[in-house]
């Protein structure tokens, strides 16, 4: 796994909202990731976010790597509901 995607805390600042807001949307057309949570505050006279990321990728391998998880999605069954969606372990190789 790569350290981009082990750190998820980010920090913006700009003196006015609207500038903040550009900041952080340039930020993720710039980077192509989402913000998980963020929270503004003012701060001697700035707009201040402490904002978290969605992880990049979570990957489910046994302990060698060699195998993923795969989950398949959800399908509509006879009776016309949907079945939840299925874990199952594939080879990596």
């Amino acid at each position: 796994m790569s350290d981009s995607n082990k750190r998820n805390l980010l920090y913006f600042e700009h003196s006015s909202m609207r500038g903040l807001y550009e900041c952080m949307d340039e930020w993720q057309q710039a980077n192509h990731r989402r913000l998980l949570s963020v929270s503004i505050q003012q701060d001697n006279g700035n707009y201040c976010c402490i904002a978290l990321t969605n992880p990049t990728e979570v990957v489910i391998t046994s302990e060698d790597g060699r195998t993923h998880a795969y989950v398949s999605p959800p399908y509509d069954t006879a009776v016309g509901g949907q079945r939840p969606a299925a874990l199952s372990i594939v080879s990596r190789w």
